[in-house]
């Protein structure tokens, strides 16, 4: 698939997605890389465009340049937006409450601490992403490990067979020190993603090297 007909492609996927304005993001294609430049009002509207992009067939990687700009009005103090984040952290079902710790500079959040689960830790980044003068978002929360390496590893392979859009025979896992690296082949760029995720919800995953190539 060429450059030109993925650029329009995922023109396409932007216009189509609801949550996003993309009347004022740039999109150039670079064999198959693609490059989103340009402005929108949200953190959270910054993370839907790339989450769009990530769908189009054909797209190889992304590099993401886009700004969040505040429409009308000033940004939140860095003091009132980390009060609202710990609300927001402390209101989840999910985030064992004082789990988690907030640091916010120029509208950029930082999350530290140790929770026992990887949804615990994208939970607690889904919290804050929905919160407005959020500019950008580290995660830097620790997920403890609580399971043996077989028992990591089997639980991965199991999941990867259950996904109707994988190979999961082309998929090699090894497990060492919590730590997942995935290799082999996938059809499109979006598998890798869903051989991420697979690995990601196997308990006490701390970190996923993902070396897949697309076939």
């Amino acid at each position: 698939m060429g450059d030109k007909l993925i650029r329009q492609n995922v023109i396409d996927e932007l216009d189509f997605e609801p949550s996003v304005e993309a009347a004022h993001i740039g999109v150039a294609v670079d064999k198959g890389i693609v490059t989103l430049t340009g402005h929108v009002g949200t953190y959270a509207q910054r993370v839907a465009a790339e989450k769009a992009v990530r769908k189009v067939r054909g797209v190889r990687g992304i590099v993401e340049e886009i700004e969040v700009r505040f429409a009308g009005g000033t940004p939140p103090r860095d003091e009132d937006l980390a009060q609202r984040a710990v609300q927001m952290l402390d209101w989840s079902a999910t985030v064992p409450r004082n789990a988690v710790q907030v640091q916010v500079q120029g509208g950029w959040v930082t999350l530290t601490g140790k929770v026992d689960w990887q949804y615990q830790k994208e939970e607690a980044y889904r919290s804050i992403r929905r919160l407005a003068g959020v500019v950008g978002i580290i995660n830097r929360i620790e997920v403890s490990p609580k399971a043996s390496v077989p028992e990591i590893r089997s639980k991965i392979l199991a999941a990867l067979k259950r996904n109707a859009e994988l190979e999961a025979d082309a998929i090699t896992v090894t497990v060492k020190d919590a730590k997942v690296v995935l290799e082999g082949t996938v059809n499109a760029w979006y598998e890798r993603r869903l051989a991420e995720n697979a690995a990601w919800s196997a308990p006490g995953v701390r970190a996923v090297e993902d070396r897949l190539t697309l076939g």
